[in-house]
């Protein structure tokens, strides 16, 4: 008897990864500061840019998060999904939830100066997402939803830029 899983089997569901991430990188800046943030932007600047990386990155995620609820399908990737969300934000852009966590990790890095959280944000929150979650999320769809998400794919980039 073989199961069928109904789901992308993502590495680990993404808030957990960002929480590692804004963790390690805050260990790593108590452990071994590098002062560069700090250095390079002032603190009404840090404050301005970390804010509104924050608020752009919370209003994709609530937003998308809206149109899953909208169609009746799950947002949690590791739950199966209903229906394909082809609509609003997604008609620009695939992923606006894990672009809104990107920003949300950048703008805390800025707003708290944590050099090592921007860091890991690059070097590991984005492969860990790309390569983890999106490619499996993506593999999971066609085989789900065929020749509409197949021609999704090819119309709406994966991450709002289109390369």
């Amino acid at each position: 008897m073989s199961t069928v899983r109904d789901n992308p089997g993502v590495i680990a569901p993404p808030p957990l990864i960002a929480l590692a991430v804004l963790v390690a990188g805050l260990l790593l800046d108590w452990l071994l500061p590098a002062y560069l943030l700090s250095v390079l932007l002032s603190w009404g600047t840090r404050i301005l840019l970390g804010l509104e990386l924050i608020g752009g990155g919370a209003a994709l995620i609530v937003i998308a998060m809206r149109a899953f609820r909208a169609a009746g399908t799950h947002v949690e990737p590791w739950k199966p999904s209903t229906a394909l969300v082809a609509g609003g934000l997604y008609a620009y852009v695939r992923n606006p939830i894990y672009v809104g966590m990107i920003l949300i990790l950048a703008g805390l890095a800025v707003l708290l100066a944590s050099d090592w959280m921007l860091v890991l944000t690059i070097v590991v929150f984005i492969p860990a997402i790309h390569f983890g979650v999106v490619l499996r999320e993506e593999r999971y769809l066609a085989a789900k939803f065929g020749a509409p998400y197949r021609g999704y794919l090819q119309k709406v980039p994966r991450y709002g830029w289109p390369f």
